[in-house]
């Protein structure tokens, strides 16, 4: 089942988030801003769509914090349309937090769809928690949905779907980098139809700054990602403003 809204799939759905890394508590209220744009859209080993405009907004205070998270393809009018509000908080290695997915897939009309509709089996939402910790050489998150239109198991019930995934950062020269390897530990047809425990997510992400003058420089990353429950590979690049 793939992770957004399909009038021709029916509901599926969603997450957003990479692994949350711990950050230290915020003595004064902090308010971000930002926006990536990426030549595909791939999550956990999916790919969800074409070219994508991916602006995020937060504020947080002493650890808590509550972000927006957006992606609207750039390739067609119609293509994937995404809004995530998430609600987490970090203390030193821990970080815990709630997330609601929205994603609408290509082709299907939003304007038909009730973003304030949450009543079971006909919201387009999808409610996950997930926890991870930091041991600073590697994290490991922790996802599952708990409620809205979430994945079926083998005898067609809610699956509760699951991802668990490592990371592992690293520093080349000057090129930041990691390596995250994520699975699905049960089955569910939420993630690509996996049928049990799968490893749908191998991803290599390299980052560097592209020097254009001397006062300014674009942050580039390109990942190589492969699905070996799905058999698929792709490479990606996008930039952080």
């Amino acid at each position: 089942m793939e992770r957004c809204f399909s009038f021709t799939k029916g509901l599926a759905f969603v997450s957003l988030l990479a692994i949350p890394t711990a950050a230290k508590s915020q003595e004064s209220v902090e308010l971000t801003a930002g926006a990536d744009i990426v030549s595909s859209y791939i999550w956990r080993g999916q790919d969800l769509g074409n070219a994508a405009f991916q602006p995020t907004v937060g504020i947080g205070y002493k650890g808590l914090s509550l972000s927006a998270w957006g992606s609207y393809g750039l390739v067609d009018s119609n293509d994937t349309k995404e809004f995530d509000l998430t609600l987490s908080y970090s203390a030193d290695a821990f970080s815990a937090g709630i997330t609601d997915y929205f994603c609408i897939a290509s082709g299907a009309a939003y304007s038909s769809l009730d973003y304030f509709q949450y009543e079971a089996h006909k919201t387009a939402h999808v409610f996950e928690a997930f926890v991870g910790y930091d041991f600073k050489v590697a994290s490991l998150t922790w996802y599952t949905n708990f409620a809205g239109a979430d994945g079926l198991n083998k005898s067609g019930k809610r699956a509760y779907s699951s991802y668990v995934e490592a990371k592992v950062p690293f520093t080349v020269n000057d090129v930041e980098a990691d390596i995250a390897v994520g699975a699905v530990p049960f089955a569910t047809d939420f993630y690509a139809d996996a049928n049990g425990f799968a490893v749908t997510n191998i991803t290599l992400t390299a980052r560097k700054k592209i020097e254009i003058t001397p006062s300014f420089s674009l942050p580039l990353f390109v990942a190589l990602t492969a699905n070996p429950s799905a058999s698929k590979c792709y490479l990606t690049a996008g930039l952080t403003f």
